[in-house]
Order: C-alpha cells, then sequence, then structure tokens
C-alpha cells in the first residue's frame, strides 16, 4: 500500500540545504580473490552474524534533481528492525526513520509523522531520494545482499558489486575498511545508479 500520513504532507525541502563537504573517495584495484574462498566464507559469515550494531558518519546524495548532504546515525536494533536519523551541521533531526517488520514512520524536520509499510517508497516520494535502503543496509556492512556479480579485495573482503534488479542496474564501490573493529566493516563506499550516487563514509562502528 502507499504511506498513511499523520499529518499534512510536507516534501523534505530542508534536506536540500543542507550543507556538508562531501567526501572525496578513490577506488581500490580489482582482484582475483575467489568468491569461494575460505577467507571470504569466514569474513561473511562473522558479518552475517552482527544483528545489533551503530554507525554514524557523513552521507551524500547526489543527483540531477538535488544535492543533499547530512550527517547521518544507523542504529539496527535487531536483524530486520532498525532506525536511520538524518541531521544538520547544527545538530537538528531532519528526518527520522524507523522500520520494524510491516511498520515504517518517518518523522520530517516539523515534526510531521508519516507511516508505510514500504521504507524506499516512502522516502522516494516524500524526498525525491532513490535509496535501495533494502540492499543498502548489507552493503554497509560489506555484504553483497541479493547481488551475485562482484570482487574481492586481496584481504577477501567486498571491492565492487553490481546487481541487476527490476530492470535497474545498481554499482557499490568500496574505497576503505574500519580495521579497528573485528570483523572489518567498510568506511568508505559509493553507490552508484544511473546519474544517482549516494556516498556514505562512516566514522565509526559500535558493535553489540
Amino acid at each position: 500500500m502507499t504511506f498513511t500520513r499523520t499529518a499534512t504532507f510536507l516534501k523534505l525541502i530542508p534536506l536540500a540545504s543542507v550543507f556538508l563537504t562531501a567526501c572525496t573517495l578513490t577506488g581500490q584495484q580489482s582482484t582475483t580473490v575467489s568468491s569461494s574462498s575460505p577467507e571470504w566464507q569466514k569474513h561473511q559469515q562473522q558479518v552475517t552474524a552482527l544483528s545489533q550494531y551503530q554507525t554514524r558518519g557523513a552521507f551524500a546524495y547526489l543527483s540531477s534533481e538535488q544535492k543533499v548532504y547530512a550527517r547521518f546515525f544507523w542504529q539496527q536494533q535487531s536483524p530486520e528492525q532498525y532506525r536511520l536519523v538524518l541531521t544538520n551541521p547544527l545538530g537538528n533531526t531532519v528526518m527520522e526513520l524507523n522500520v520494524q517488520p510491516g511498520l515504517v514512520q518517518l518523522t520530517d524536520d516539523q515534526g510531521q509523522r508519516y507511516v508505510s509499510d514500504d521504507a524506499e517508497k516512502m522516502i522516494q516520494e516524500l524526498t525525491g531520494m532513490s535509496i535501495p535502503l533494502n540492499n543498502m543496509r548489507k552493503w554497509m556492512l560489506g555484504l553483497p545482499a541479493d547481488a551475485k556479480n562482484y570482487t574481492l579485495t586481496p584481504e577477501a573482503r567486498l571491492n565492487k558489486v553490481t546487481l541487476e534488479q527490476n530492470g535497474q542496474t545498481w554499482t557499490v564501490d568500496y574505497q576503505a575498511y574500519n580495521q579497528d573493529v573485528q570483523p572489518a566493516l567498510p568506511s568508505r563506499l559509493e553507490i552508484a545508479h544511473d546519474e544517482e550516487r549516494i556516498k556514505l563514509k562512516m566514522d565509526s562502528w559500535t558493535l553489540q
């Protein structure tokens, strides 16, 4: 179903005026490490086992229609329940998204709340941003999600992912990993689809 508004509809225009310096990211070289390697299989198992964690950092959404820069906070409370908060440079919340099975709630910068059962569709309709949340929450961890086409780094971690889904092609480039957590998790990545790009820079990870 489409989203149900519990307040008057308001497009999240303030997001487009949030200013942060965009991350300048560089790519990694490809590798011949096989997806069947024991190192990759072990890393996948360790990351998949994570069910509660937090990360915060910089978010950028770039398209021909708009450029959005913000700070973000992601809190994974269980495998299917998470919270995403976008804030401006002053620390004010411009969007808060709470997702659990069968229920999605989004609160904008005016305190207006919207309810749906489809997070991706609701964000698209309210903000104009096409964010593949269902796959992105796996990509953030360095997992291929539904993609079968991917390459690995010499350390047996994701290097590049290509996903063909619903007639669309998404690519994910991993530019750096955080070595201070175990298992190692991404610290910089870029997601691209046509002319749209999503850049994420994770400043820290907290695993529980």
